[in-house]
């Protein structure tokens, strides 16, 4: 291990996973990130369940870069082998619940931010771990964003292997309705909304929006949820969808959602628009550092806070995505140390770039 901050950070994380922290319970977890960050000199501020800080050195003549990551939870999965609130290490793994995701990346940001909290920067800082990111909830990030000053560039710590996010898609959730005439099983029925759902299920497998992203590819559309038919001998009158939207940087939400209303050969309601796909320029100068030191850009199917944000945002931390909400989840103790090192090194890179700059 090469950061000075590991052993905290592993320390700190281990007493994340536990203390139970679900979305909309994270009051616990909120006062043991305050304590941590208190205990080392930083002023903090709370907002529900958001704990957030500002640099000491704050000016607000200077534009803001929020590092934000999320001390929620999703509840344990029925396929854990093992108590998924021991923090246990073996094998130079940190097993437990919240470790990869998103505790890894929560530590190492906060480790990132005490680093810098008492220097003179080109950019304000705002540290803010945030509730009810599992759940998109209105006590999470976009709660605590009304009390933030106007914010000119975050970092948003997920999983992503240390590859640089810079696009993500959104999502639009849809109830779908397939209709046709109820009638008694034993008569005839050419207007059968179960076999109607067959041509609507055909529709989806095969539909594509004409724009194809470089770094998110098209917009995804899956079926994920069909109900239809209570009584064996009666025909129902409709049948019941829920439709997954995954939306390139190519579209808004609205201009998908015009499209699907326009084709799609049976009713959708969408459940919300508000969560929108991201982006951040190849030419930005933090994604320019980020190059520079050897990371790579990717485009992530996963979606995250950084929906919640009008700036533009990267998604970048240690662990891996494809563990996240799997049982017996994990981080390596190595990730955790490149994490640290990672954001500290990608922040003195573009910091030091702005200060050429100015």
């Amino acid at each position: 291990m090469k950061s000075k901050y590991t052993s905290e950070a592993i320390e700190l994380l281990s007493a994340l996973i536990k203390t139970p922290s679900f979305s909309e319970e994270e009051a616990q977890t909120a006062a043991i990130l305050q304590a941590w960050l208190e205990d080392r000199g930083v002023e903090t501020k709370r907002q529900g369940n958001n704990v957030y800080a500002f640099n000491k050195a704050y000016d607000a003549t200077k534009p803001h870069v929020l590092l934000c990551s999320h001390h929620d939870t999703v509840r344990p999965n029925k396929g854990y082998t093992r108590d998924p609130f021991d923090p246990a290490l073996e094998e130079g793994r940190l097993y437990g619940l919240g470790s990869n995701d998103a505790g890894g990346c929560l530590v190492a940001l906060l480790s990132t931010f005490v680093h810098f909290y008492e220097e003179a920067l080109p950019y304000n800082v705002i540290l803010a771990a945030v509730a009810e990111e599992e759940n998109a909830g209105a006590g999470g990030i976009r709660g605590l964003l009304p009390e933030l000053p106007f914010l000119d560039l975050a970092i948003i710590g997920e999983p992503t292997l240390l590859d640089l996010a810079i696009a993500e898609k959104g999502l639009i959730v849809y109830d779908a309705v397939i209709k046709g005439t109820p009638s008694h099983a034993a008569h005839p029925n050419e207007d059968n909304a179960l076999y109607n759902s067959i041509a609507a299920l055909e529709w989806l497998k095969h539909c594509r929006l004409p724009k194809e992203s470089e770094q998110l590819g098209p917009v995804k559309v899956t079926a994920t949820q069909i109900q239809g038919g209570k009584q064996h001998n009666v025909v129902p009158s409709q049948v019941e969808m829920v439709i997954d939207v995954r939306v390139n940087d190519c579209y808004s939400n609205e201009e998908v959602d015009q499209w699907l209303q326009e084709q799609a050969p049976f009713e959708l309601t969408a459940r919300s628009l508000r969560l929108g796909s991201s982006n951040i320029p190849k030419e930005h100068p933090l994604i320019q550092s980020g190059l520079a030191l050897g990371y790579k850009t990717y485009g992530s199917p996963t979606l995250s806070d950084q929906a919640a944000l009008s700036c533009p945002s990267l998604k970048f931390g240690p662990g891996d995505s494809t563990r996240s909400h799997s049982a017996d989840e994990y981080i390596n103790l190595d990730e955790l140390d490149a994490g640290i090192d990672g954001y500290i090194s990608l922040l003195t890179h573009f910091f030091k770039d702005q200060n050429a700059l100015s």
